[in-house]
């Protein structure tokens, strides 16, 4: 199987309010919205895009309609310490604050009004405890 195109749908209660939170704080814009579905797409880097779509709208099966749970969203960024500090100042709620892992990360987590979990991450080099575990050309720099 070829892919096109990969990423992520949000089933959400508030479409509109979703959409414009991850326009506000994480620099999405909307390249398709209504009021059941909005697909974003991130001004940095066409490749990155996400989509927010009402839970309990007819296209999505009866037995799975809803909201998100269990997700966890990753942002690698280049300079996390300063979106750290963004999101703060915007009073987002920060879950996790902002600190160094063992395992290769510098990262802190925040949320997103329909409870959807955001890791902003900045890559780090691992301790010797976790180096073996990467693939070479997956070590961070």
């Amino acid at each position: 199987m070829k892919l096109t195109q990969y990423y992520p749908v949000f089933m959400v209660e508030d479409v509109a309010e979703i959409s414009i939170f991850y326009q506000t704080h994480f620099g999405f814009r909307s390249l398709f919205d209504s009021d059941w579905y909005a697909h974003l797409q991130s001004n940095d880097d066409k490749t990155v895009n996400l989509a927010i779509l009402q839970g309990n709208h007819e296209t999505i099966p009866e037995v799975a309609r809803g909201r998100a749970s269990g997700v966890l969203l990753n942002f690698e960024v280049e300079d996390v310490d300063a979106i750290y500090e963004k999101l703060k100042a915007e009073n987002l709620p920060i879950l996790l604050a902002l600190r160094d892992e063992p395992f290769g990360q510098r990262h802190f987590i925040t949320r997103d009004p329909s409870g959807v979990l955001i890791d902003v991450i900045k890559p780090i080099p691992p301790s010797e405890e976790f180096l073996a575990q990467f693939a070479d050309e997956a070590l961070p720099k």
